[in-house]
């Protein structure tokens, strides 16, 4: 069991929600598979749909690197991903399906896949703190995935990029969610699965920092808590 050095008397959680909560790869890879079979793209005998899902997520986690960035805006990464994707793996631009990334977008948030424990804990720490959540994503986008996933009812506070101005890791956006939900740096505490975004964008802000890490990547970055399985938060909160 890990050993956790003694929680600070927080009063204000902020959750990100993809990769963090709400299970972003298990439930894209269900949305693609669905996509690959209604469109038939077997069919043209280039890739298999394993191949077309590890295609996707290197180019959507390099557009959302230059989103961040500020480098494409949310238009140019939803219209571009799947053109890339499928000419990638050797589609003609003619034959990719004009419509496959909306589908995208309208199906992949009504999937409900969550990381282990989340309801249990989010429970739990309900009783003892004020739970918010703070990302990146799409305002429409993620409201869909907090009521697929019944989410919703735990959180005060759902700060986004769009209602900010602002992208993680900027230290605006996490000023902004202290002002939006009356909170101080100092009772607060970030937990999320992004070093840069979530850990990198908390510290600058003078914010105590949570980094899930399911994967147990290494790194070498000075976090306040390091955790693997969502239910270790229970073992400092």
């Amino acid at each position: 069991m890990p050993h956790f050095p003694p929680a600070k008397p927080y009063r204000h959680l902020f959750f990100d929600l993809d990769h963090t909560l709400w299970d972003f790869e298990k439930n894209a890879d269900e949305t693609l598979r669905t996509l690959f079979d209604q469109h038939a793209l077997g069919r043209f005998g280039l890739f298999t749909v394993e191949e077309f899902i590890n295609r996707y997520r290197d180019v959507n986690h390099a557009l959302w690197r230059m989103y961040q960035n500020n480098q494409i805006s949310q238009q140019q990464l939803r219209s571009v991903r799947f053109v890339r994707t499928l000419t990638r793996l050797g589609l003609s631009e003619e034959d990719v399906p004009f419509n496959i990334s909306q589908q995208f977008t309208d199906l992949l948030p009504r999937k409900s896949a969550v990381f282990p424990f989340t309801h249990e804990v989010l429970d739990y720490l309900q009783e003892k703190y004020t739970l918010h959540l703070i990302t990146n994503g799409f305002k429409d986008i993620q409201h869909i995935k907090l009521t697929s996933s019944n989410l919703t009812d735990y959180f005060q506070e759902v700060i986004t990029s769009e209602c900010s101005g602002y992208l993680k890791p900027d230290a605006r956006m996490f000023s902004h969610a202290l002002e939006r939900t009356g909170a101080t740096a100092a009772e607060s505490l970030m937990i999320g699965d992004n070093l840069e975004c979530d850990v990198l964008g908390a510290y600058n802000a003078g914010i105590d920092q949570v980094y899930f890490n399911p994967d147990k990547r290494r790194h070498f970055a000075s976090i306040t808590y390091e955790i693997s399985c969502l239910s270790e938060l229970r073992e400092f909160l």
